[in-house]
């Protein structure tokens, strides 16, 4: 096997470590990894869950800047909820939280891809993933098991 000069670029398929970076130590210089721009989107960005370990997509949800901030800080998802105006953390009431592995962002900035262990259901209706129920031709069936009652959660609370 020959042994590449230090600085070579990784082999196809070779995993290379992900920069750790926050908003505080984060640049423009587009070299650099690029950070999500909330300026876009009315300051609302979509951010996907996906299971770290599968693959799965567990759900969607938007972030602004105070989100993705207190998710870099805490490696814990925080969302922002457009129906209720304000910061959501995610499992703060179900305990049902998204511990973030790896973050990646598109390649306009306008799109934040979370990879996280899932604790419990990520679903408010008590599924795995929010992607519970299939189209298909024939109508819509449901592709997984509820994991817990939603009622027995959230204490009565509309979801």
């Amino acid at each position: 096997m020959l042994n590449a000069p230090a600085d070579a670029p990784p082999a196809v398929g070779m995993a290379t470590p992900l920069p750790t970076f926050t908003l505080a130590t984060a640049t423009t210089d587009v070299s650099a990894p690029r950070l999500p721009d909330f300026s876009k989107g009315e300051g609302l960005l979509p951010a996907i869950a996906q299971d770290a370990e599968s693959g799965e997509v567990l759900m969607l949800a938007y972030m602004n800047e105070a989100s993705f901030a207190e998710t870099v800080a805490t490696g814990r998802a925080v969302y922002y909820s457009r129906s209720r105006q304000q910061l959501w953390r995610k499992g703060e009431e179900s305990g049902h939280v998204q511990q973030v592995e790896r973050i990646f962002v598109d390649c306009d900035g306008d799109t934040i891809l979370l990879k996280v262990r899932q604790h419990g259901a990520a679903c408010h209706e008590g599924y795995r993933s929010c992607f519970f129920r299939r189209w298909t031709p024939e109508g819509v069936e449901f592709v997984a098991e509820r994991l817990v009652d939603p009622q027995t959660i959230y204490k009565g609370k509309p979801n």
